[in-house]
């Protein structure tokens, strides 16, 4: 499959590298299918998602773990169904990255991706509440 993305030219996307969430993300129901790319000429830890129902659309993404964060989540029956996932070692979890102008790089950790590396399926987990605290390490 081809898309043509303004931001990273004409891609050929293998089908089995698609990646359906089938409630789509959060602001983006009706953009359903994504893969994920590496950044080019990058070898950071960073990933985009890249919509290809909206070529226009492409999110940076990265595991939690990177800004020392972890998460113990709980799915619904209906979310475990709705991604396929029987066994949890087969979850990836990654969260959306933004830099707003002038801004530093966060992370929306009260909306992680939660993907089915097997089925290629994932959701978007909201939390109505999420409790952390942010600590510091020493020389950190």
């Amino acid at each position: 499959m081809k898309i043509e993305s303004p931001r990273f030219g004409t891609l050929e996307v293998d089908p089995s590298k698609i990646i359906e969430f089938p409630r789509g993300l959060l602001g983006f129901e009706d953009c359903r299918r994504y893969t994920l790319l590496e950044p080019p000429g990058d070898d950071s830890k960073y990933f985009i998602l890249q919509s290809l129902d909206d070529p226009a659309l492409a999110f940076h993404v990265c595991d939690p773990s990177l800004f020392g964060f972890t998460y113990e989540i709980s799915l619904s029956d209906e979310d475990a169904a709705a991604i396929q996932l029987a066994d949890p070692a087969e979850a990836a979890v990654a969260v959306i990255l933004s830099k707003p102008e002038g801004a530093a790089m966060s992370a929306n950790l009260q909306a992680p991706l939660i993907i089915n590396m097997a089925s290629r399926r994932g959701l978007q987990h909201v939390f109505a509440k999420l409790d952390y605290a942010v600590t510091l390490k020493a020389g950190a």
